[in-house]
């Protein structure tokens, strides 16, 4: 292999250096359980409510505001199980989501189904952004949650939250929102956003996987959804783990202050697209303008994405097809179907996640590279040779 590229980073990215060194101290020297009334434990108490308070202005809302969880799919569950069980109590038994949202949504809404809870799955338009005249003709008194991703983590289209939150809120309706892929990508203010719940996830950031973090707006109540002893103030149990709670502050840290190198992530991202989309037979997917700036998603007709992974793998490109958590699944995307692409469309989905550390160079390789794979799959393809000689018939 010559070089390597990483553009996956949609799926996960690197724990930074400047995460690390934070979190090392907490290892080595301040790793008392922060529930423990002894000085080890004070010190530890002590380094969590920092760490709370730094996210906290991150995000400009309050420290009580912020409970810590493992990942972003229990922040997602316990979103949307908390406020649904809680509004069951005021006679509100509808949920209403999107075709679009990560499977930690989606399947979380599913499992309610079977519990009794009505849920209404609004479509996106081609670009994959929320229909908003749907949205405010499902939504009713009914509605105890609604429940739609800021930006998609497939195709990067963001979502347009503040519409979306204004609609829930007419109706009575808690707004949550799965930030897991806007945070270090968009400059959230929780003062003025309105959701009444935000879920996020470190690893997507430069933090360790096996940290998450869920805002609960002040004065919004929804049931627990892990049991155990008192801590996060008494709405999650479970040892906080601290070394990553500390990096986690550390990584948003860092995400906030780097908004302004998003620029430059930007032109590369539409150099790519720009290159990638002069293949015959592409297509970009997702928004053109209103996606995130590190996101490329192009469609190539008349060969297979898993194909085409295995061939960048060989040449040193990290990339995907979709989400990763459902990479082994061989069903096309259901983002790509519900943007109304064709299954035998949906299956040829290239997604490349780019970041402030890639280069110029890097673009150049990436897009030599994936037209050749292209052509040489092609190549093999019968589908494609029909193709070749029905435009030779018409020349």
């Amino acid at each position: 292999m010559e070089r390597f590229i990483y553009a996956d980073n949609a799926a996960t990215t690197p724990v930074s250096r400047e995460v690390i060194d934070a979190m090392m101290p907490i290892f080595e020297t301040h790793w008392g359980n922060p529930s423990s009334l002894h000085e080890k434990g004070r010190e530890a108490k002590d380094i969590l409510d920092d760490a709370r308070e730094r996210i906290a202005k991150v995000f400009n809302c309050n420290s009580g505001e912020i409970y810590f969880t493992s990942c972003g799919t229990e922040s997602d569950n316990w979103a949307i199980r908390g406020a649904a069980m809680r509004m069951k109590t005021k006679g509100r038994t509808h949920i209403v989501t999107t075709k679009i949202e990560h499977h930690a949504v989606l399947h979380t809404c599913q499992s309610l189904e079977k519990e009794g809870f009505e849920v209404t799955y609004v479509g996106v338009d081609a670009d994959g952004v929320v229909d908003l005249d749907e949205l405010r003709q499902v939504v009713t008194e009914k509605t105890a949650l609604v429940a739609v991703m800021y930006a998609n983590n497939e195709v990067g289209t963001i979502e347009p939250i503040e519409q979306i939150v204004e609609i829930a809120h007419a109706k009575g309706a808690l707004m949550f929102t799965d930030a897991v892929q806007a945070v270090g990508n968009i400059d959230i203010d929780l003062s003025k956003l309105k959701v009444d719940m935000l879920s996020l996830s470190g690893h997507k950031i430069h933090a360790p996987k096996g940290i998450g973090m869920l805002y609960i707006r002040r004065g919004v109540v929804i049931n627990n959804f892990v049991e155990g002893g008192g801590q996060e103030r008494r709405k999650r149990g479970g040892t906080e783990n601290l070394p990553y709670i500390v990096g986690l502050a550390k990584a948003l840290e860092i995400a906030k202050e780097s908004i302004g190198e998003l620029d430059k992530v930007r032109a590369m991202r539409d150099r790519l697209i720009d290159g990638l989309t002069k293949i015959p037979y592409s297509k970009l997917n997702g928004h053109r303008t209103e996606r995130l700036a590190g996101n490329v998603n192009v469609g190539f007709e008349f060969i297979e994405g898993e194909s085409l992974l295995l061939w960048l793998d060989i040449a040193g490109i990290c990339a995907s097809t979709g989400s990763a958590c459902s990479t082994a699944s061989l069903e096309p995307s259901h983002v790509l179907i519900a943007m109304g692409i064709p299954h035998e469309k949906a299956h040829g989905s290239l997604r490349l996640s780019i970041s402030a550390e890639t280069t110029e160079e890097d673009v150049d390789y990436i897009i030599e590279n994936v037209t050749s794979i292209v052509k040489k799959l092609r190549d093999m393809s019968p589908l494609w040779e029909e193709v070749v000689k029905k435009e030779a018939c018409v020349n």
